[in-house]
């Protein structure tokens, strides 16, 4: 392999919005994320509406019924 071409992969922590800390390596500095394996409905087992943005709001006004 050439020397010098590839880019420094070094050891980070990403965080998660939860509070939940995992260790990996990456090559970039800093890792935040909203949801994670420790709070994400899949693997939790657990029903939870995620509202990100208001996605949730924009998706019911969009495809709310009509009332007569």
């Amino acid at each position: 392999m050439k020397e010098g071409i590839h880019p420094k992969y070094d050891a980070v922590q990403i965080k998660c919005a939860c509070g939940n800390v995992i260790e990996t390596r990456s090559t970039r500095k800093n890792v935040t994320v909203e949801v994670c394996s420790a709070c994400h409905p899949f693997f939790t087992g657990k029903q939870k509406l995620m509202d990100t943005e208001g996605r949730v709001e924009r998706f019911h006004k969009k495809y709310a019924t009509k009332k007569a």
